[in-house]
């Protein structure tokens, strides 16, 4: 990577449409704010509120895996508010 390129990472608070999959046909559409990231036995999923798009659903949390994701767009991106540093915890 050339010095002047900065790597891209998910920020919390930030706004984010996710497409990922749903079916073969159809892809799913998240529109919601990031929150951060989950681990699911060993896979792993971004979580983000939804938002007012959802309707009934506006506010819950949804934990897309990562390995399905096809596509995110930054609609709002929010400030860096704290590094990236290892986790306290290894799940195996």
């Amino acid at each position: 990577m050339k010095e002047n390129e900065e790597t891209f990472i998910l920020t919390k608070g930030s706004k984010y449409r996710v497409v990922s999959l749903e079916t073969r046909e159809k892809p799913l559409v998240t529109h919601g704010i990031f929150k951060g990231y989950a681990a699911i036995g060993h896979d792993e999923g971004i979580c983000l509120e939804l938002d007012e798009s959802h309707k009934e659903s506006a506010g819950r949390m949804r934990i897309v895996p990562t390995h399905m994701i096809l596509a995110i767009d930054v609609i709002e991106s929010a400030e860096k508010k704290e590094e990236v540093t290892k986790p306290d915890a290894m799940y195996i």
